[in-house]
């Protein structure tokens, strides 16, 4: 059985978009795609008048590069969003399949399956936040085309090992499409499983510049499955995903000096995070820090509302996740630079000094 067999049979089927960028390029004289012969003023505009290449070949070989993987493994997108919402398109029928996430999770899996009619069942993580495998198998009905697992997670901030993900795998082969999101890989002590695509046709994985890279504002995400999956996504992805600008933007921050700069701070955010999982339970306002390998720490309080308006009144702005199952209690606090780690942290010692003498 291919994989192929799990998506919808239309969109097998579909005859893609075919842009005036993909039927032809390298002229001198551009009159095929309707643009203005003039550029925009300023240099932040040089060459918006044209259409992007909808897949940008330097971009797709630098990050095949990043990635280890091949070129035609890797669909980009805006953000993991996208390849979300594209996964979702195409393997769901409205009204007649269905997605298997793992609450407490990262809400766009459900969000973009309910906008696509598409059933969402949940098989919650155990309350340590770790996958219970026996719990999501069990709920992988005829119905399901799509089991997402976040690893590192968020909003908890624990990995999946790669033993639990490759079981899910194995039992999940000719059933559903297993997509792994890695968005907070970099930050974390468990590798990631790209490796798996080439043994598992079923397998996905999420990756995105928004995090270790520092382009969230880029929105450049990416989606590295079997070729024959990304050939499906890439029928339906729209005509010109990637705006000129947000690609150059990956290139420069994918060069040797731009990764080099990347890892320094991926390096200064596992040191800080350390400190603060250290530092932060020795508050009376603290009840626990979870283990987290992501670029965060979910903190549970003995009263997060007022934490949370404290930090807001001295201009930090955090996470409320009290709406998550299993941390009613917990804010969610992004490792940021040294001296602002060293703010929160003062901040929160003042609140609880003002607190204990009144």
């Amino acid at each position: 059985m291919s994989v192929l067999d799990l998506a919808r049979p239309e969109i097998r089927t579909l005859q893609p978009y075919s842009s005036a960028r993909m039927e032809a390029g390298g002229g001198q004289i551009m009159l095929n795609a309707n643009e203005s012969a003039w550029q925009p003023i300023g240099e932040a505009g040089a060459g918006c008048n044209r259409y992007p290449d909808p897949q940008p070949e330097r971009l797709l070989c630098a990050l095949a590069s990043l990635y280890g993987v091949k070129r035609e493994q890797l669909f980009v997108g805006r953000g993991s969003d996208e390849a979300i919402d594209l996964l979702v398109r195409a393997f769901c029928r409205a009204g007649q399949d269905a997605i298997v996430v793992q609450p407490p999770t990262f809400g766009m899996y459900a969000v973009s399956a309910r906008i696509q009619n598409a059933a969402v069942i949940e098989a919650p993580l155990a309350t340590d936040f770790s996958l219970d495998v026996s719990a999501l198998l069990a709920a992988v009905a005829p119905s399901v085309k799509l089991v997402f697992l976040c690893t590192p997670n968020n909003p908890s901030g624990k990995a999946i090992s790669g033993a639990d993900i490759e079981q899910v795998a194995r039992a999940l082969a000719g059933r559903a499409l297993v997509v792994v999101d890695e968005a907070y890989i970099e930050f974390a002590d468990q590798p990631s499983v790209i490796d798996m695509i080439d043994g598992y046709e079923h397998v996905a994985i999420l990756r995105t510049l928004s995090k270790a890279w520092a382009l969230a504002g880029a929105r450049i995400g990416s989606l590295i499955a079997s070729a024959d999956v990304i050939a499906l996504i890439r029928r339906i992805m729209p005509p010109y995903p990637l705006p000129s600008p947000c690609v150059a933007a990956a290139l420069e921050a994918l060069s040797p000096s731009g990764q080099d700069a990347a890892r320094e701070h991926i390096t200064v955010v596992r040191e800080q995070r350390t400190i603060m999982r250290r530092v932060l339970p020795q508050l009376s306002c603290v009840r626990e820090v979870l283990p987290s390998e992501a670029n965060f720490l979910a903190v549970r309080f003995a009263d997060a509302g007022d934490v949370y308006q404290r930090l807001l009144h001295a201009g930090i702005v955090v996470r409320d996740i009290r709406r998550y199952p299993g941390l009613g209690d917990a804010l969610r606090i992004t490792i940021g630079t040294p001296d602002e780690n060293a703010r929160v942290l003062a901040v929160l010692n003042e609140a609880m000094s003002n607190k204990e003498r009144a």
